[in-house]
């Protein structure tokens, strides 16, 4: 355990040390300190001699380097049973571009990949050796770049009613489901946060026509959407807990926001994680999600098939505002209540960027991980999840970084796991070498287990997760 907690503690001393000798942007007064400028013009060409017709270009790396302590039973690459796994990956790769060509009008492609290790993301391919061809699989060789936005939006009355089309993100229920990727407080989402993540949605996004504007201090997103056809036919079903299945039925979705401070910028559906003190924030929202005959179950073999209306709601406050009398401190403080009704006993385990999902039969190991290898565990389902995030960006360095320590406490209550209230904590720290344009993250994770008694879930303890993220955007 020591050798792969080392490679960790090494690279954040080393990080520190290095970039403690440089500045944050736009800090002139104390750019003596340092031969390095981190200031620099955004990739954007005008179109105009205004700048209000261009075109933005923006992209960003998020790398991961973890060690986790895997779920019981979980085996390695070979079979082998492994207790701990240390990982490189990358989290994000991605590329944005946005124009506006004119003030009624908007175009917007954003693509990349996302979850590239040694083991995903990779294709076949067929290798010829002594004259025979054989398919080997490439691990994590050569992922996929596919597209994640791809949508035009018209301004029908500017600044208070937009209508778009195509693959969106302006999703509802909560402020973290339009969250963006650039600037989290924390390390990463918690991934509920997307309540159909991979599943009818592709990466947080679906095919549909919304609606979007702001309203004195009220800011909203309606939309309707054709969801990614998922799951198996309505007729295959035979258990009494619902699963994804197969419709064409259309989604209806929204997300309402009063903002009590600081107004908001609402150009593109990206909600900001912290402003780090450059804006006064305070925010309540509400929203909901809903996708009839979404799932379906068979409550015993000789009933017919029940279908079922996915259906998500929430509640959230969001605060971000400035302290000191310099204004170089910060305070971060978000909070959620989402209810979650898939249908009786609907429940995903998910794991991000697990390497190491597969496990040991129950006849070898009886402590073997309900959920699934690595770090796999219980994130959606039927029930209920109380989310609260807080950070506090301490004063800055004389150079202009600044550190921010955060914590997180997640509540999960789901119908599936027996109404057993379970809490998840996470700890971490940024380094902002240039705010969100360049910072490192060390997060500590914990998370429940789970063990199959009889096939039902039975909690088994928990599990924990070191993550160091380099992230840098431009």
């Amino acid at each position: 355990m020591k050798k792969t907690i080392l490679p960790l503690a090494c690279l954040l001393a080393f990080s520190s040390a290095s970039v403690a000798q440089t500045e944050a942007p736009k800090v002139k007064k104390e750019r003596k300190h340092s031969p390095f400028d981190h200031s620099y013009q955004p990739m954007k060409i005008n179109l105009n001699p205004e700048g209000t017709k261009f075109i933005r270009f923006i992209t960003w790396h998020q790398q991961w380097i973890s060690v986790t302590q895997n779920n019981q039973g979980t085996l390695d690459s070979d079979g082998q049973p492994q207790r701990y796994a240390f990982d490189v990956g990358i989290r994000r790769s991605r590329f944005l571009v946005h124009a506006q060509i004119s003030p009624r009008f908007l175009i917007v492609s954003h693509f990349g990949i996302n979850n590239q290790s040694f083991i995903n993301g990779g294709v076949g391919a067929v290798s010829n050796y002594a004259g025979v061809n054989t398919t080997l699989s490439n691990g994590g060789k050569r992922p996929q770049l596919y597209i994640h936005d791809a949508w035009t939006e018209f301004a029908v009355v500017p600044g208070y009613l937009h209508l778009g089309t195509g693959l969106h993100y302006w999703n509802g229920v909560s402020r973290l489901a339009s969250q963006s990727t650039l600037n989290f407080m924390t390390l990463d989402a918690p991934i509920h946060n997307w309540y159909n993540i991979e599943a009818t949605d592709q990466f947080a996004r679906q095919l549909g026509i919304y609606a979007k504007g702001q309203i004195g201090r009220l800011d909203y997103r309606l939309a309707v959407n054709k969801p990614f056809a998922f799951g198996v036919s309505k007729n295959t079903v035979n258990t009494a807990i619902a699963n994804y299945v197969i419709n064409e039925k259309l989604a209806f979705q929204g997300y309402l926001n009063w903002m009590f401070w600081d107004k908001e910028n609402n150009t593109l559906p990206f909600f900001v994680g912290s402003y780090l003190g450059k804006k006064k924030v305070l925010n309540v929202g509400a929203g909901f999600y809903a996708h009839p005959g979404a799932t379906a179950s068979r409550p015993t073999p000789l009933d017919s098939v029940q279908t079922y209306t996915q259906q998500n709601y929430g509640v959230d406050l969001f605060m971000d505002m400035p302290l000191g009398k310099k204004k170089n401190m910060s305070l971060n403080l978000y909070s959620s209540f989402t209810y979650h009704n898939y249908g009786p006993d609907f429940l995903r385990n998910l794991g991000i960027l697990n390497t190491h999902p597969a496990v040991q039969s129950v006849a070898v190991n009886p402590n073997t991980s309900w959920a699934g290898g690595g770090n796999s565990q219980p994130t959606l389902g039927t029930g209920f999840i109380w989310y609260t995030q807080f950070g506090f960006q301490l004063p800055r360095l004389k150079n202009g970084n600044a550190f921010m320590p955060y914590a997180v406490l997640t509540l999960k209550n789901f119908e599936r796991l027996g109404g057993r209230t379970t809490a998840q904590i996470d700890a971490g720290l940024n380094y902002h070498i240039n705010d969100h344009n360049a910072k490192i993250t060390l997060q500590y994770s914990t998370r429940p287990t789970y063990k199959s008694v009889g096939g039902s879930p039975v909690y088994n303890g928990w599990r924990y997760e070191l993550i160091l993220q380099t992230h840098i955007f431009l």
